[in-house]
Protein backbone atom coordinates (compact mmCIF):
# COMPACT_ATOMS: atom_id res chain seq x y z
CA UNK A 1 0.00 0.00 0.00
CA UNK A 2 1.52 2.83 -0.97
CA UNK A 3 0.85 5.52 2.00
CA UNK A 4 1.65 8.83 0.45
CA UNK A 5 -1.90 8.74 -1.71
CA UNK A 6 -3.59 8.83 1.53
CA UNK A 7 -2.16 12.12 2.50
CA UNK A 8 -2.24 13.51 -1.37
CA UNK A 9 -5.12 15.95 -1.41
CA UNK A 10 -7.75 15.07 -3.70
CA UNK A 11 -7.64 16.98 -7.19
CA UNK A 12 -9.34 16.85 -10.48
CA UNK A 13 -13.07 15.46 -10.28
CA UNK A 14 -12.59 13.83 -7.14
CA UNK A 15 -11.95 17.36 -5.73
CA UNK A 16 -15.08 18.40 -7.37
CA UNK A 17 -17.11 15.96 -6.22
CA UNK A 18 -16.20 16.35 -2.69
CA UNK A 19 -16.60 19.88 -2.90
CA UNK A 20 -20.47 19.28 -4.47
CA UNK A 21 -21.37 16.91 -1.34
CA UNK A 22 -19.70 19.19 1.17
CA UNK A 23 -21.71 22.16 0.32
CA UNK A 24 -24.86 20.63 -0.52
CA UNK A 25 -24.68 19.09 3.32
CA UNK A 26 -24.00 22.26 4.48
CA UNK A 27 -26.06 24.23 2.62
CA UNK A 28 -29.45 21.64 4.09
CA UNK A 29 -28.45 22.10 7.64
CA UNK A 30 -27.93 26.27 7.06
CA UNK A 31 -31.14 26.45 5.11
CA UNK A 32 -33.07 23.98 7.91
CA UNK A 33 -32.35 25.83 10.47
CA UNK A 34 -33.26 29.52 8.39
CA UNK A 35 -36.21 28.20 7.62
CA UNK A 36 -36.84 27.25 11.35
CA UNK A 37 -36.11 30.29 12.45
CA UNK A 38 -38.46 31.87 9.80
CA UNK A 39 -41.30 29.21 9.58
CA UNK A 40 -41.36 27.31 12.72
CA UNK A 41 -40.43 30.07 15.03
CA UNK A 42 -41.45 32.87 13.33
CA UNK A 43 -39.69 36.00 13.12
CA UNK A 44 -41.29 37.54 16.72
CA UNK A 45 -40.60 33.93 18.34
CA UNK A 46 -37.03 33.90 16.88
CA UNK A 47 -36.36 37.37 18.07
CA UNK A 48 -37.33 36.74 21.17
CA UNK A 49 -35.37 33.64 21.73
CA UNK A 50 -32.38 35.87 20.52
CA UNK A 51 -33.02 38.37 23.13
CA UNK A 52 -33.36 35.48 25.86
CA UNK A 53 -30.04 34.47 24.97
CA UNK A 54 -28.71 38.28 25.50
CA UNK A 55 -27.79 38.83 21.92
CA UNK A 56 -27.66 42.57 20.64
CA UNK A 57 -30.23 43.99 18.34
CA UNK A 58 -32.35 40.57 18.73
CA UNK A 59 -35.09 41.53 16.65
CA UNK A 60 -32.18 42.73 13.43
CA UNK A 61 -29.92 39.75 14.50
CA UNK A 62 -33.09 37.30 14.51
CA UNK A 63 -33.77 38.77 10.80
CA UNK A 64 -30.04 38.46 9.69
CA UNK A 65 -29.54 35.43 10.85
CA UNK A 66 -32.87 33.63 9.09
CA UNK A 67 -31.91 35.31 5.52
CA UNK A 68 -28.36 34.56 5.98
CA UNK A 69 -28.96 31.30 6.81
CA UNK A 70 -31.62 30.46 4.36
CA UNK A 71 -30.32 32.16 1.42
CA UNK A 72 -27.14 31.33 2.27
CA UNK A 73 -27.79 27.80 2.58
CA UNK A 74 -29.88 27.74 -0.67
CA UNK A 75 -26.41 29.20 -2.89
CA UNK A 76 -24.34 26.50 -1.39
CA UNK A 77 -26.50 24.01 -2.64
CA UNK A 78 -26.40 25.83 -6.08
CA UNK A 79 -22.79 26.90 -5.51
CA UNK A 80 -23.94 30.23 -6.58
CA UNK A 81 -21.54 33.27 -4.82
CA UNK A 82 -20.03 30.26 -2.46
CA UNK A 83 -17.63 32.65 -1.37
CA UNK A 84 -19.26 35.47 -0.53
CA UNK A 85 -22.30 33.70 1.69
CA UNK A 86 -19.72 31.24 2.98
CA UNK A 87 -18.49 34.22 4.41
CA UNK A 88 -21.64 35.75 5.70
CA UNK A 89 -22.23 32.03 7.40
CA UNK A 90 -19.25 32.20 8.90
CA UNK A 91 -19.89 35.47 10.51
CA UNK A 92 -23.09 34.40 11.85
CA UNK A 93 -21.70 31.07 13.18
CA UNK A 94 -18.62 33.25 14.98
CA UNK A 95 -21.37 35.20 16.17
CA UNK A 96 -23.50 32.62 17.49
CA UNK A 97 -20.35 30.84 19.23
CA UNK A 98 -19.19 33.87 21.02
CA UNK A 99 -22.56 35.18 22.00
CA UNK A 100 -24.51 32.13 22.54
CA UNK A 101 -22.48 28.88 22.52
CA UNK A 102 -19.08 29.33 24.01
CA UNK A 103 -19.56 29.62 27.58
CA UNK A 104 -22.00 26.22 27.71
CA UNK A 105 -19.35 24.21 26.22
CA UNK A 106 -18.21 21.90 23.32
CA UNK A 107 -22.02 19.49 23.82
CA UNK A 108 -24.70 20.43 21.91
CA UNK A 109 -27.20 18.90 24.41
CA UNK A 110 -26.37 21.26 26.92
CA UNK A 111 -26.69 24.55 24.07
CA UNK A 112 -22.40 23.68 23.67
CA UNK A 113 -20.46 25.12 20.12
CA UNK A 114 -19.48 21.82 18.09
CA UNK A 115 -22.49 22.31 15.73
CA UNK A 116 -22.06 26.05 15.38
CA UNK A 117 -18.03 25.37 15.38
CA UNK A 118 -18.18 22.56 12.65
CA UNK A 119 -20.57 24.43 10.26
CA UNK A 120 -18.09 27.88 11.08
CA UNK A 121 -15.15 25.42 9.69
CA UNK A 122 -16.92 24.26 6.98
CA UNK A 123 -18.13 27.77 5.53
CA UNK A 124 -14.23 28.69 6.09
CA UNK A 125 -13.01 25.69 4.12
CA UNK A 126 -15.71 26.88 0.87
CA UNK A 127 -14.60 30.40 1.31
CA UNK A 128 -10.74 28.94 0.65
CA UNK A 129 -11.38 26.18 -2.12
CA UNK A 130 -14.35 27.76 -3.46
CA UNK A 131 -17.69 25.89 -4.72
CA UNK A 132 -16.01 23.47 -7.41
CA UNK A 133 -16.84 23.07 -11.01
CA UNK A 134 -20.47 21.61 -10.26
CA UNK A 135 -21.53 24.79 -9.34
CA UNK A 136 -23.34 27.74 -10.57
CA UNK A 137 -20.33 29.81 -10.16
CA UNK A 138 -18.29 27.49 -12.59
CA UNK A 139 -20.88 28.08 -15.24
CA UNK A 140 -21.05 31.53 -14.29
CA UNK A 141 -17.26 31.54 -14.35
CA UNK A 142 -17.20 30.04 -18.01
CA UNK A 143 -19.68 32.30 -19.29
CA UNK A 144 -17.58 35.12 -18.78
CA UNK A 145 -14.29 33.81 -19.85
CA UNK A 146 -15.90 33.12 -23.23
CA UNK A 147 -17.81 36.43 -23.35
CA UNK A 148 -14.22 38.40 -22.68
CA UNK A 149 -12.18 35.97 -25.28
CA UNK A 150 -15.22 36.86 -27.79
CA UNK A 151 -14.29 40.71 -26.83
CA UNK A 152 -10.67 39.81 -27.00
CA UNK A 153 -11.05 38.60 -30.47
CA UNK A 154 -12.53 41.84 -31.99
CA UNK A 155 -10.26 43.31 -34.63
CA UNK A 156 -8.82 46.57 -33.53
CA UNK A 157 -11.11 49.62 -35.16
CA UNK A 158 -14.09 47.61 -35.21
CA UNK A 159 -17.48 48.49 -33.66
CA UNK A 160 -18.30 47.49 -30.31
Amino acid sequence: MNFSTLFTPASGTAKDVLLLVARVALGIVFLAHGLQKMLTWGMPGTAAAFEGMGVPAPGLSAWFSAIVETVGGAALILGLLTPLFAALLTVNMVGALVIVHLPFGMWVMDNGYELVLALAAGAVALIAAGAGRFSLDAVLAARSTVKAAEREQVPAGAAR
